[in-house]
């Protein structure tokens, strides 16, 4: 998960992103977050903490993992050994107030959901603190 946090932080210096809401899972993580070119943001985000984690995992000689990640890559990626990340990623065009709340709420719930926490604000690689106007480990935008 640091890996994650340290990139998201990059980019938001780096790359005129902004950052209105996250939550970070064991399997995956999603973001409100606005960016002047979308596709290259989530391109440079995919790719470097992909590069990162596989380092990592080789490094700590994490071999089932590293096994799995072979195994389940698409076959259509021949120039990759590994696949970290599902292809593509699912924007949404947010419209109205409404409607980013409704998605920044959403977020903040999965843990709940999961059963991981009672609350989104205990769940620590969540903005959901940020929006308790608690210190959380990324700064974001506040919405509200």
């Amino acid at each position: 998960m640091k890996i994650i946090i340290e990139t998201l932080k990059f980019l938001q210096q780096q790359d005129e992103f902004k950052l209105y809401a996250y939550v970070i899972l064991e399997n995956h993580l999603h973001m409100v977050l606005q960016s002047n070119d979308l596709q290259k943001t989530m391109e440079s985000f995919k790719k470097y903490t992909a590069n990162e984690i596989l380092k990592l995992l080789k490094k700590e000689n994490v071999t089932t993992l590293l096994e799995q990640l072979k195994f389940y890559k698409k076959a259509h990626k021949r120039e990759k050994e590994y696949q970290i990340w599902e292809e593509g990623y699912q924007p949404k065009l947010i419209q109205t107030d409404t409607m980013m709340k409704s998605k920044i709420d959403y977020i903040h719930r999965n843990p709940v959901k999961r059963g991981y926490v009672d609350e989104a604000v205990h769940w620590r690689y969540s903005s959901a603190r940020n929006y308790e106007g608690l210190e959380g480990l990324i700064e974001i935008e506040r919405f509200w």
